[in-house]
């Protein structure tokens, strides 16, 4: 299986056909790294104390360049295995590496910038880098990250990308500590199949994630009413592993050892629209229920209000999954350019509106590092003097208005704010965008 095969890329697009038919970087904030640490040791404990009331980062932390001395060494995500060039590449988006510490940038074979800088992309594996991601998560009051965790990986034990995942997600608590963030382990099933989910991520769990990383003992390790929080990210979607009843079997394995329990699945989860019949069970067995709304182009209010009636009132708690936009077109070609646009922020910011409107206080913000599809929110080229002369990129200018590349950082903060009810609604955006 391929690299780009092993998350939940495949069933973006048919899933979001369905529902649009539905109703300053590092420095930003003005904290310096040593000033950082004394609201780290303040934060810690209460930005791992709960799920509930606050939103969370998807965090992938699956760049990998060859020459960075990780476990895979070779360029992954970037491109498939040889150096990222014209015509060879798989992501869309391409970052600000300007904010980036030079400690964790490799060269690609595209030509310059148009700025005339070298271009290089970051690896995923460098202390460095995940040290600055956790880092632009405090400044920016992002309250966490759900650290990826595939299915793929982890039945790849003791071959380079399990011990590249395992020494990135090290690298992610050691950096949600320093700087009070909190963090959890999200299983991404794809790459099992129903006869090995439940045994591989029970294995993995106890081998592994409680056994030699530790993480749970971790004090920036997320709890809900002092219960760990696991998310299972996959139940009933129509091209993933998992019978109803071996899915079912996982959860309650999770909730018997004291867990709270997370599912990422369909959007059409109580109508099982475009999703496995029959998982009811499953999705009343969790104790949070986080619907995958990206691929959606549509801003839909009644999505998100129907959702929460229903966890209401069966008593269970719901955490809503932003985007900020979406395009592939430099790993799918064929597909359109800017696909989803950002709209200048106003299509996340619009989905952020609706999510504090439904009456939760949770939210899923996907994704924090996914240049890949588009959907990161981490800086990011403003124009084009940010990308290679001799290669298309989307830019945050790609909608016709300038953001800085801190932008969409700074507005997932303030929908935090607002989604936690600390702020006020707002239907336009508070933050401008240049800062």
């Amino acid at each position: 299986m391929s690299e780009h095969n092993h998350s939940r890329r495949t069933f973006l697009r048919g899933a979001g056909a369905l529902g649009a038919g539905a109703a300053v970087w590092a420095g930003a904030g003005g904290l310096s790294q040593a000033g950082a640490a004394p609201v780290a040791q303040q934060a810690g404990s209460a930005a791992a104390a709960a799920v509930k009331g606050k939103v969370y980062v998807g965090y992938q932390g699956w760049f990998a360049c060859t020459g960075d001395n990780s476990p895979v060494n070779k360029w992954t995500h970037w491109s498939t295995g040889t150096s990222p060039s014209p015509g060879n590449q798989t992501f869309e988006l391409y970052p600000d590496i300007s904010a980036y510490p030079a400690a964790g940038l490799y060269q690609t074979g595209y030509a310059n910038l148009r700025n005339g800088t070298p271009a290089k992309l970051f690896s995923s594996h460098s202390t460095a880098v995940v040290d600055q991601h956790f880092r632009w998560m405090q400044q920016h009051g992002i309250d966490g990250a759900a650290l990826q965790r595939f299915g793929s990986d982890i039945v790849a034990i003791d071959q380079p990308r399990f011990r590249q995942r395992n020494e990135i997600q090290s690298k992610a608590r050691d950096a949600a500590q320093k700087y009070g963030r909190g963090f959890y382990i999200e299983y991404d099933i794809s790459g099992l199949n129903d006869a090995n989910l439940v045994s591989a991520i029970r294995t993995d769990w106890t081998n592994t994630i409680t056994g030699s990383l530790g993480l749970t003992n971790s004090p920036a390790y997320t709890r809900e009413g002092g219960r760990p929080v696991v998310h299972l990210w996959g139940l009933g979607v129509s091209n993933r592993a998992g019978t109803m009843e071996g899915s079912l079997e996982l959860v309650n394995w999770f909730k018997n050892r004291g867990c709270y329990v997370i599912g990422g699945v369909p959007r059409g989860w109580r109508t099982d629209s475009n999703a496995k019949p029959g998982f009811g069970p499953v999705y009343n067995a969790l104790h949070m229920v986080s619907p995958w709304n990206v691929g959606n182009s549509v801003v839909d209010q009644q999505l998100f209000n129907d959702d929460m009636a229903r966890l209401r009132a069966n008593g269970q708690d719901y955490q809503p999954v932003i985007f900020p936009g979406f395009a592939w077109s430099n790993w799918k070609p064929g597909s359109p350019r800017n696909e989803i646009p950002r709209r200048a922020g106003n299509f996340m910011w619009q989905q952020a509106v609706a999510v504090a409107r439904c009456g939760t206080r949770s939210a899923f913000i996907a994704m924090f590092d996914e240049y890949d599809e588009a959907t990161a929110i981490a800086p990011a080229a403003t124009d084009a003097s940010q990308i290679p002369a001799n290669q298309y990129f989307l830019t945050l200018d790609a909608d016709g208005t300038r953001v800085s590349s801190n932008f969409y950082m700074r507005l997932s903060g303030a929908a935090t704010r607002m989604i936690n009810g600390s702020a006020p609604i707002s239907t336009t955006i508070p933050v401008p965008p240049v800062g």
